[in-house]
């Protein structure tokens, strides 16, 4: 039970990336956090084995680099889609910061329509390819931007960093800045530089000697270090009491540096919610 930290490449899809793992590792229980298009690349959260079952409790704030062409759109928000010119772009950069400054906070944002959404069991660009009728508006959730920093301009092209909440969809919020500046703009590159406690410059590829990544230090909740008797009652999936003191409402109970389970905290008693035996 373990993550990893992998660099996924430009040209594949994240499933690719898991299934080459699959096969490497002779493991079939691999899942990962955050699907990258097949022309972005960067940080993938692995986990492997009973890891699995932790991939909703990663700190998964995303931290990515795109690249952005103004004056055309496409389909996809991307290069891999039809282009359509819209017009030159005439803004200044005081212009584009402004606009930046927009998209910080809580929005709603309307996610591509060639996206892995699905709609009744289907990926939505799956139905998008069938020639599907599908009100694209009607999957518009609520997004959160933490910070958007401007790091290259010019006339026809700008490079941004964005921090943002787990899905976020950059092709769109490119997209909808585009619609701002009124010159249409497109990703033509995307780097995701971080999610959660994995960054790119700590990143494997998956040709690499890979580094397996102990639960502990990938997860962000208190941990406790139990006594042999209550640990004894954790393996058991019994209750104990909360003598630790813990103020968490869910916390990682380890012995030996070793995650034994995650709990919850309730009327001062911790609660095992998932339990992990030392063959895991």
């Amino acid at each position: 039970m373990y993550f990893l930290n992998i660099n996924k490449p430009k040209g594949v899809t994240s499933f690719d990336v898991i299934r080459e793992l699959r096969k490497r590792l002779k493991i079939k229980q691999i899942g990962h956090s955050g699907t990258l298009d097949p022309l972005a690349y960067g940080v993938m959260q692995v986990a492997v084995g009973s890891a699995t079952k932790l991939l909703n409790y990663l700190d998964s704030d995303k931290e990515y680099i795109a690249s952005i062409d103004f004056g055309y759109v496409t389909d996809t928000f991307d290069l891999e889609g039809e282009k359509e010119y819209i017009k030159e772009p005439d803004f200044t950069q005081i212009k584009l910061e402004k606009v930046l400054k927009e998209f910080i906070g809580l929005t709603k944002q309307i996610p591509p329509k060639y996206s892995a959404i699905k709609y009744n069991g289907k990926k939505l660009c799956d139905l998008t390819r069938q020639n599907k009728e599908i009100n694209i508006e009607d999957f518009a959730r609520e997004i959160e931007i933490y910070s958007i920093e401007l790091l290259e301009f010019s006339k026809n092209s700008a490079k941004i960093k964005v921090n943002c909440k787990k899905g976020t969809y950059i092709r769109s919020l490119v997209n909808d800045i585009g619609l701002k500046l009124g010159c249409g703009a497109t990703l033509s590159e995307l780097i995701r530089t971080k999610a959660g406690n994995f960054t790119l410059d700590k990143a494997n590829l998956i040709s690499d000697n890979l580094v397996k990544i102990n639960p502990l230090d990938a997860l962000n909740l208190e941990k406790i270090e139990i006594s042999d008797y209550d640990y004894q009652k954790v393996l058991n999936g019994n209750f104990i009491d909360n003598s630790y003191n813990v103020s968490s409402d869910k916390v990682l109970l380890t012995k030996n540096n070793k995650l034994v389970s995650i709990a919850n905290l309730s009327d001062n008693l911790i609660k095992p919610k998932k339990v992990f035996k030392e063959d895991e």
